[in-house]
């Protein structure tokens, strides 16, 4: 009977002392010698208990410790919101203000060789954006499993939050899976498996980048209409630093939604890509050309920016042509593009861009739709 007094007695000190957060240790030994007092356990006991209470208290601290070290490691909150206002030439083309962009990314690793992302929009339709896994065995193979970024197009691959200028080039909306891509707008992403790495390392840096991967066709958030998957394949150069220069190809047989009744066609994609950055100085430039079917397109663009005020004040000049079918004539559109970014802090900034848009209507005229946008972003 003593005995199971004295497991009741030492279930109850241990009790007490895990809500210690609230009590002092002096009102534990209190209780202790309380209970000694009654005769409910012997003097050499209590000394036991509060060893045993020590012990148990040093366990509870470590997991804590351990649980708010993970915590850190596995979830990390970040996202932006960019509005934007337009005013467009075309009469038939609305002005006016609207949430282009509303995300919210979240991403962390749960060891030293895996690590997850999941980015959402919230702005029009929410939609999954990014929900992928990565393992890293090696420096030189990542592997990467879920919905991503197609590996084609630096102007396709940089975070719409980290774009120079408020739009992205006419090729890289044509086809990249974007706005005007035969695919339909898909924010230049699909499902799918990929492999890449670093290679031939040079004092601090490597000197070749590769990228292999293998999707669906058919976008985000949507199945595969055909036993057909894409492939795609990018090789980045790194000669010197500061100067990277690559080349891509994109090879799929899908099924086009923008043409619904014409089913299934051949979708080839080629590119050259360059970039060039020193000091205050960014220089990029991008050819591609690409198979829908039986048409062909093409076109290229090269831009420049300078910050005028270290990280506060940047002037941006664009020259971008495309020809969305090279067999027909008067079709190509080139524009000029001109504009600024003012960056308050890294969190939030103003861009203002204005496109002179030189585009052939199928006759002698002129299309009249010059835009002119702002754009402010803040983020978290």
């Amino acid at each position: 009977m003593k005995k199971q007094i004295q497991c009741i007695a030492l279930w109850l000190f241990c009790m007490f002392v895990m809500l210690s957060n609230i009590t002092s240790a002096q009102s534990s030994d209190e209780m202790l010698n309380l209970m000694v007092g009654k005769g409910l356990i012997t003097a050499a006991e209590a000394d036991s208990m509060r060893a045993e209470a020590a012990i148990k208290a040093q366990t509870n601290k470590e997991k804590q410790n351990v649980a708010t070290f993970n915590a850190n490691r596995l979830l990390q909150f970040s996202g932006y919101i960019q509005m934007r206002y337009q005013f467009n030439q075309a009469k038939e083309v609305s002005d006016g203000i609207d949430i282009r962009r509303a995300r919210l990314d979240i991403r962390g690793d749960v060891h030293a060789r895996w690590e997850y992302r999941l980015q959402l929009d919230f702005a029009g339709s929410p939609k999954i954006l990014d929900a992928y896994a990565v393992y890293k065995p090696f420096y030189f193979l990542k592997v990467q499993v879920g919905q991503f970024k197609i590996p084609m197009s630096p102007d396709n691959l940089v975070s719409s939050s980290k774009m120079e200028f408020i739009d992205r080039s006419q090729i890289t909306e044509a086809l990249v899976s974007r706005s005007r891509d035969v695919l339909g707008n898909h924010n230049g992403r699909d499902i799918g498996v990929m492999l890449s790495g670093n290679v031939m390392k040079y004092r601090d840096r490597y000197l070749v980048e590769y990228f292999v991967a293998g999707f669906n066709g058919q976008g985000v958030n949507t199945t595969d209409k055909n036993e057909s998957k894409d492939f795609t394949g990018r090789l980045l150069v790194h000669p010197v630093k500061g100067f990277d220069i690559g080349a891509a190809y994109y090879s799929g047989y899908d099924y086009f939604i923008m043409k619904p009744d014409t089913g299934n066609f051949r979708r080839l994609r080629y590119s050259g890509e360059a970039a060039y950055t020193k000091g205050r100085l960014t220089l990029k430039g991008e050819f591609m050309s690409g198979d829908d079917g039986n048409i062909k397109r093409q076109g290229y663009f090269a831009q420049a920016g300078f910050f005028i005020w270290p990280k506060r004040i940047q002037l941006l000049a664009r020259y971008d042509e495309f020809d969305p079918d090279i067999r027909k004539g008067k079709d190509i559109s080139s524009w000029y593009v001109g504009g600024i970014n003012i960056f308050f802090n890294e969190y939030a900034r103003l861009g203002i861009n204005y496109i002179l848009k030189n585009e052939e209507g199928g006759s002698e005229f002129k299309v009249k739709n010059d835009l002119v946008s702002a754009q402010f972003q803040i983020g978290f």
